[in-house]
């Protein structure tokens, strides 16, 4: 059978060739896919993969957690009842039962303290991510956008606090309050944070500041404000959002450091980093007031880094 592209150029008039040209294009295949953008391919990436997949599920159940911890238990978890100390032995016969994880040593529910403790963990972790991803990406932006004088005195000021450690600095910002509430230690981490994401942005935004579409914005005389929100911070943001999201699972593991140490979050909240620092002296006789909220944090800040590590190979291309 003749092709149609032939029949319609031979069954064409001389005055028709255009049309016979566009029959031809028409009838040659279909037409090309659509080019997909960073954030649908990675998407696209993200949905076939199965780290991702795991630590999203596990990420939800754990916010859920936090936000309605009634949906799991009715008990409190600063009822005390030294009747029900930790020589009851955990109950694994009912997985919403106060006794599944059995008592500590003041006779609260570990299941209780567990499923409440998920709150000021996860607060903490997100609220200091939230404040250093702000707080890094403006200064970064600057920096990067400006240069001179502007980039070396912000490079300077980021030096002096990437020089100072990490927990250390946070145990001496901490140690000057009295009540360390969740947003007090949110402050002192996010205070000592910033540096790492302020680099970043500063290295993203030198990059995307030559390309074509900002001398264009600027040739056009669109405002600094627009040029850095509009055509630099859209296609900046991807490494930002890869190294936050890392982070994150770095300061739910550093709050849980400083309240084992003694200096994070308040005896009065219920925390796992302040449970776990309890448990260690019932280590001989019960374990598992240690082990419960040791494995829940382990679990918690190992979402959070495979989540981050899928999501970072996803919008890297050169991890492809």
């Amino acid at each position: 059978m003749p092709d149609k592209t032939i029949e319609k150029t031979v069954d064409a008039l001389p005055g028709d060739s255009g049309r016979t040209a566009v029959a031809a294009m028409t009838d040659a295949g279909p037409a090309p896919e659509k080019a997909r953008s960073l954030w649908s391919d990675a998407w696209h990436d993200l949905r076939r993969n199965p780290l991702f997949l795991i630590s999203a599920v596990l990420i939800v159940f754990l916010l859920v957690m936090a936000a309605w911890p009634g949906l799991f238990t009715s008990a409190s978890p600063r009822h005390a009842d030294l009747a029900k100390h930790y020589l009851g032995a955990p109950n694994w016969t009912n997985f919403f039962a106060a006794d599944w994880f059995g008592y500590d040593v003041q006779g609260r529910s570990i299941y209780a303290r567990v499923v409440y403790g998920a709150r000021a963990s996860i607060t903490v972790g997100v609220g200091v991510t939230v404040a250093v991803t702000v707080l890094g990406t403006v200064i970064g932006m600057i920096a990067g956008y400006f240069g001179g004088w502007t980039d070396t005195l912000l490079s300077r000021v980021t030096d002096i606090f990437l020089g100072i450690p990490f927990l250390l600095g946070a145990l001496v910002i901490l140690n000057s309050f009295d009540d360390r509430t969740v947003w007090v230690v949110i402050m002192a981490l996010a205070f000592l944070g910033w540096t790492q994401i302020a680099r970043v942005a500063r290295g993203a935004v030198i990059t995307v500041k030559q390309s074509d579409y900002v001398v264009a914005a600027k040739a056009l005389g669109a405002s600094t404000t627009r040029i850095m929100f509009r055509h630099i911070l859209p296609n900046a943001v991807a490494p930002i959002i890869v190294v936050a999201t890392i982070a994150l699972g770095g300061y739910i593991a550093a709050e849980a450091t400083l309240s084992f140490l003694g200096v994070g979050l308040g005896d009065s909240a219920v925390s796992w980093g302040g449970d776990v620092a309890r448990g260690r002296e019932q280590l001989r006789i019960a374990p598992h007031t240690l082990l419960v909220p040791s494995v829940m944090v382990s679990i918690t800040v190992l979402s959070f880094l495979m989540f981050g590590d899928a999501v970072r190979n996803a919008l890297d291309p050169k991890l492809r």
